[in-house]
């Protein structure tokens, strides 16, 4: 008999919908390994772009093998409109009330949230069906908005969230974390509890079957410059205006600084790059059409704020695609076990240094093209060995058998 597995994540999306993917495709690989795969997730994020259509409380449907149990919440406008407040607290509450006899009894539950509210539910469901819980860290919460969102310790919201977090650590039955250096955290935080990491990865199933580019997008790409990419959400963990202060140092060299994506500080770029020809900033492209934007261009780029939270680790999608697009990677972060210098496929920089992240660009731009392409071939290799998810469902399987 197959055994079942439950995945909540609020967040958790699909190819059809938009992101988050880790589940998708983590779902896909579980499925060919002979479990069933339920994800219980929202009926909005802001990550979506095309919205499922959820008119009841509930709906509960199969896509590409996995079963989707979509929760009606709340919509809100912007990544930190106070209404996600409620949508998280909605999402949170109705777990407790899950169509229960539309689904298969789970045999083990995969927490994978960003707020930390769907614990005590997520808990609650596991005891209810004598499931082992899985606690899966992709952010620190509450670390991450305290840190990004200036919110202080004493907040009781926050208190909330870190009870909620505490409570995750201490009661899971397996604690995993995308994070390399989350054994840090754990001692920083006073725990004694071992953890697993099973990173973010590529399918690569999806990267035969790359969509070609828009003509409106190929046409803004110019041929004759030397172009420096980033592809992604805009957002304040992001920190791209270093890589635009970067870009004005090297205003008066053969050099183009091309920002694809769209998030809550565009805006704020768009006033940063006023007057200055070589930096470009462009609309988000599909998924399936970022391989061949990548083709286009000479290196990439990825950089993180200058903050605490980031010593333990990252783990982004958007660093895979640009090492399996064979591209060298300028990373701007102050972390351990940084995976573009692991890999030597590229460039790692201080955080929040734009004249550090100018000299790395130039540093690539005299290298051959030989050179360049040695150092782009270091990361697709180390992505493909380490980060697929057919060896990532294999590795979470190792340790749910060991439960």
């Amino acid at each position: 008999m197959k055994k079942n597995i439950w995945i909540i994540n609020e967040y958790a999306g699909s190819p059809y919908h938009g992101m988050e993917f880790r589940h998708y495709y983590l779902g896909k690989e579980l499925i060919k390994l002979g479990y069933d795969v339920t994800i219980i997730t929202a009926s909005f994020s802001h990550l979506f772009k095309n919205l499922p259509k959820v008119e009841n409380r509930f709906k509960l449907e199969n896509i590409d093998g996995i079963n989707y149990l979509w929760i009606k919440v709340p919509q809100y406008s912007k990544s930190w409109d106070k209404k996600r407040v409620l949508k998280w607290l909605k999402f949170a509450y109705y777990l407790f009330k899950l169509p229960f006899d539309k689904l298969s009894k789970p045999d083990y539950i995969i927490l994978s949230p960003m707020n930390t509210l769907p614990v005590i539910p997520s808990y609650r469901l596991a005891k209810k069906f004598s499931a082992k819980f899985i606690f899966e860290v992709k952010d620190i919460w509450p670390l991450s908005i305290i840190e990004l969102g200036n919110y202080s310790f004493n907040n009781p919201f926050i208190k909330l969230l870190k009870y909620c977090e505490n409570f995750a650590i201490k009661k899971s039955d397996l604690l995993i974390s995308v994070l390399p250096n989350y054994r840090e955290y754990l001692k920083d935080n006073g725990f004694d509890k071992d953890f697993v990491y099973i990173p973010n990865g590529i399918y690569l199933e999806d990267k035969k079957t790359i969509e070609p580019l828009s003509n409106d997008i190929r046409n803004q790409i110019p041929k004759d410059k030397f172009i420096v990419a980033y592809t992604g959400t805009i957002g304040i963990a992001n920190a791209l205006e270093y890589l635009i202060e970067a870009g004005k140092l090297l205003k008066d060299k053969d050099i183009l600084i091309l920002i694809v994506g769209e998030g809550g500080e565009k805006e704020k770029l768009k006033k940063l790059v006023k007057g200055y020809e070589n930096i470009k900033l462009l609309p988000p492209i599909p998924k399936g059409q970022v391989q061949n934007l990548l083709n286009l261009v000479d290196i990439c780029y990825i950089g993180w704020r200058n903050k605490k939270i980031y010593k333990y680790g990252i783990s982004p999608n958007k660093i895979f695609d640009y090492m399996y697009a064979g591209k060298p990677i300028i990373h701007s972060i102050n972390t351990k076990n940084d995976i573009v210098s692991i890999a030597k496929c590229g460039i790692s920089v201080e955080a929040e240094n734009p004249k550090a992240i100018a000299d790395a660009i130039l540093k690539l731009y005299k290298m051959s093209p030989d050179e360049r392409k040695k150092i782009g071939e270091n990361g697709k290799k180390y992505v493909i060995e380490n980060h697929s998810y057919e060896n990532i469902a294999k590795k979470y399987i190792k340790y749910l058998k060991e439960l």
